[in-house]
């Protein structure tokens, strides 16, 4: 965990375990994105009503590699793969809380956009700073 600049916790719910009963693979999304766009909020600057950018995700990708369980709670580790002019590749760590076990890596791109028309703008200069100096290792 201590290979992350930012660490949230995620509390799994009963009706996450699927009938093989393990959280199921969508409940990681799920983590992965709340944890980026909530440090979005609190850390980056992100305006989700009026900012005049967005960002949109590109691509997402997610490996398993043990299964968590209701109640686990999760802690979601966050930081930064690729920073680009306009896009940017978060790396995230799923691990159980009472134990620290990795239970899946993940990835997902974010390109930012110009609400309006949808096209390509550069990363905001406050989250770019924020970005490098939170979760850039």
């Amino acid at each position: 965990m201590d290979e992350y600049g930012h660490l949230a916790s995620f509390a799994t719910r009963w009706n996450d375990n699927d009938v093989y009963g393990h959280v199921n693979n969508a409940v990681y999304y799920e983590a992965m994105d709340t944890t980026i766009n909530t440090w979005l909020i609190e850390h980056g600057g992100l305006d989700l009503v009026d900012g005049p950018s967005i960002g949109v995700c590109k691509a997402s990708s997610c490996e398993y590699t043990a299964s968590g369980s209701y109640p686990d709670v999760l802690v979601v580790g966050l930081r930064a793969g690729r920073l680009g002019s306009t896009s940017l590749t978060w790396e995230t760590g799923i691990f159980r809380e009472r134990d620290g076990e990795l239970l899946a890596t993940g990835r997902f791109v974010h390109v930012f956009v110009d609400r309006a028309h949808r096209r390509p703008v550069p990363i905001p200069a406050a989250l770019r700073a924020a970005v490098e100096a939170r979760l850039v290792a």
